[in-house]
C-alpha cells in the first residue's frame, strides 16, 4: 500500500470537487504537503476509473433518444374514445316555494309545474367493436330520452341503448350507422400489477378529448360507490366529471378498465381515480351480444360478509381475509356443494380474495355454465370445493298478470318471487308474497303510491302467495283494504277506502 493510501485509511475525510465530481481525501495534521498531492493524484486517478458512464453527457445520437412520448400510443387509442350525450326532458316548477313543506300543504302533491326543459349530461365512452358497440358508464345514460356519441373527427350518431345496469354501472350502446369504426381492444385486467403505467383518456368538463397518465395505484378496491359492485382499480392519471365511461389504457394500447369514479370533496381530481376492469366488462359485452334484456350474475344461494380481525383470531386465521360465508339458501348450489356457514372463502381458482365484494367478482367475471373451484377455510384446514356457476332458477314460474277493474291495485302488474326474479330486481332474500313489476301511468294504483319492487305481503290480513291470488283478491269488494308491503325491507302497513 503507497504512503498516500495508507494516509487515506488513517484519517478523516475532507471533500474536494473537481470537474463537479465529489472526491474524498483527507485533512490531518501530521501529513505532509508532499504526500496531500500524492494523495489527491491518486484519488482523482482512482475517480476516473470508477465514475459510471452516465456522468458524460452527449448529443442524441438517434430518433428514440431525441424524442420519448406517449404521441403514438394517443394516435393509436384516441379516435375509438368518443363523447356522450345524454338528452332528457325534465320538469321545471314554477317556484322554488312549492318544494317547501309549508306552501306545499296547500298543493298537495300536485304542485303546479312550468313548462318541460332538456337536460342535458355529458361523458365519455369507448368503442369496442368495429360495428359500432360502445361501453360506458350507467350514470352517463341514465333516464336518457336520447343518446348520442361524437367521435374525435367531430361527427355525432345516434345510439341505441343495448343494455344498462345500475348495480354494476356500466352500459352497452350501438351507434346507429353502417360504418366500421376504429377500436380499443380489449385487455386482460388480471395482468395489471401496481405500478403499472396507464394513460386515461375522456372529455373532463367539456372541454374536449383529453389525455392524461399516471400509474395503478391499487386493485380489488372496494366500497367506493353505493353501487353493488366492489371491485375497482384505483389510478393517479387525472380523472375528472366528463371522464366518466371513457378508456383506461396499458401501454399496449389494451383497454384495462372503464373510468367511473373519482374520490373528491370539491369535484375536481385529487389523484384518486377508480376504474371497472377490463374483464367485469367482457362479461357485459358478452350479455349485451347474446341478446339479454339484464344483466345476470351466478346464483350461488349464500350470503357472506367480511372476516373481521375478531373473527379471523377465533377462526385461527393467518389475516383477516376472506368472504365468510354467513347464511345458505336450503337446496342452492352452495349447499349443493357442500358450504356451510362459517366457513370462509380464501380463493377462486388459485385467486386470492380479499373481502366479498372481491368473491363475487370473481365468479361473475368467471361467466354462467362455468365451474369456480374455492378454496375453503373451516377451522384451520383448506379444502377444495367445486361451486358450478348457473343461473338463479325460476322457481316457481313467475306468472305475470296485469290487475284491472276498479279495486286500488287496478294498474299493477305483478308477478311471482323466485330467486330469478329476486335477483333481477334486487328483491331481499328471501322475501315472500308477490312484487310489482309495473304501474300504469294515471292508474288507481299509480295514485295510491305503489312503486316498482314493491312486494304485496298481505290483503286485509290475507297472505298473497301467488299472483293468481292477488288477482282473485283485487276483484273482491270490502268495505276497506289494509294492504302490507314490504319495499326495500322495511315493511309498511296502509288503511285505505
Amino acid at each position: 500500500m503507497t504512503d498516500a493510501l495508507k494516509v487515506l485509511s488513517m484519517t478523516k475525510a475532507l471533500k474536494v470537487f473537481s470537474a463537479g465530481n465529489e472526491v474524498s481525501i483527507v485533512r490531518s495534521r501530521g501529513v505532509s504537503g508532499a504526500a496531500k498531492v500524492l494523495l489527491l493524484t491518486a484519488s482523482l486517478t482512482a475517480l476516473a476509473v470508477a465514475q459510471p458512464a452516465f456522468a458524460e453527457r452527449s448529443v442524441p445520437q438517434t430518433q428514440s433518444e431525441v424524442q420519448l412520448s406517449y404521441a403514438p400510443l394517443v394516435k393509436q387509442t384516441a379516435p375509438a374514445v368518443v363523447n356522450v350525450y345524454a338528452e332528457r326532458m325534465v320538469e321545471r316548477q314554477i317556484s322554488p316555494l312549492f318544494s317547501d313543506p309549508f306552501f306545499g300543504q296547500f298543493f298537495g302533491r300536485q304542485a303546479p309545474q312550468g313548462r318541460s326543459q332538456k337536460q342535458m349530461s355529458l361523458g365519455s365512452g369507448v368503442i369496442v367493436a368495429g360495428d359500432g358497440i360502445v361501453i360506458t358508464n350507467n350514470h352517463v345514460i341514465s333516464g336518457a330520452d336520447e343518446v348520442k356519441v361524437a367521435l374525435s373527427d367531430g361527427r355525432e350518431f345516434p345510439c341505441k341503448v343495448l343494455l344498462k345496469d345500475d348495480r354494476y354501472d356500466l352500459a352497452v350502446l350501438k351507434i346507429r350507422s353502417d360504418e366500421t369504426f376504429p377500436t380499443v381492444p380489449i385487455g386482460n385486467s388480471d395482468d395489471v400489477e401496481v405500478g403499472d403505467i396507464t394513460l386515461a383518456i375522456g372529455n373532463p368538463f367539456g372541454v374536449g378529448q383529453t389525455v392524461t397518465s399516471g400509474i395503478v395505484s391499487g386493485t380489488a378496491r372496494n366500497s367506493i360507490t353505493d353501487g353493488e359492485f366492489g371491485f375497482f382499480l384505483q389510478t393517479d392519471a387525472a380523472i375528472n366529471p366528463g371522464n366518466s365511461g371513457g378508456a383506461l389504457l396499458d401501454m399496449h394500447g389494451d383497454l384495462i378498465g372503464i373510468n367511473t369514479a373519482i374520490f373528491s370533496k370539491g369535484g375536481g381530481s385529487n389523484g384518486i381515480g377508480f376504474a371497472i376492469p377490463a374483464n367485469m366488462v367482457k362479461v357485459f359485452l358478452a350479455a349485451a351480444e347474446s341478446g339479454e334484456k339484464h344483466f345476470q350474475r351466478p346464483y350461488v344461494g349464500a350470503t357472506f360478509g367480511p372476516v373481521t380481525s375478531d373473527m379471523a383470531e377465533a377462526l385461527g386465521l393467518k389475516a383477516a381475509r376472506g368472504a365468510i360465508v354467513s347464511d345458505i339458501v336450503p337446496g342452492s348450489p352452495a349447499e349443493k356443494a357442500g358450504l356451510k356457514t362459517g366457513s370462509v372463502i380464501v380463493a377462486v381458482n388459485g385467486v386470492p380474495v380479499q373481502h366479498p365484494d372481491a368473491l363475487l367478482y370473481r365468479l361473475t367475471v368467471l361467466g354462467i355454465g362455468e365451474k369456480a373451484d374455492l378454496s375453503v377455510d373451516r377451522n384451520g384446514t383448506i379444502s377444495d370445493v367445486s361451486l358450478p356457476l348457473q343461473l338463479a332458477p325460476e322457481d316457481p314460474p313467475r306468472d305475470t298478470r296485469q290487475i284491472s277493474g276498479n279495486s286500488p291495485f287496478a294498474g299493477l302488474t305483478v308477478e311471482n318471487i323466485s330467486p330469478r326474479v329476486i335477483e333481477e330486481m334486487r328483491l331481499p332474500d328471501g322475501a315472500k308474497g308477490v312484487v310489482v313489476s309495473e304501474i300504469e301511468n294515471g292508474s288507481p294504483a299509480a295514485r295510491v303510491g305503489f312503486a316498482r319492487g314493491d312486494i304485496i305481503v298481505a290483503v286485509n290480513d290475507d297472505n298473497i302467495d301467488t299472483t293468481r291470488m292477488m288477482e282473485n283478491v283485487a276483484e273482491q269488494s270490502p268495505g276497506y283494504w289494509k294492504l302490507s308491503i314490504n319495499r326495500g325491507g322495511r315493511m309498511i302497513t296502509q288503511l285505505f277506502r
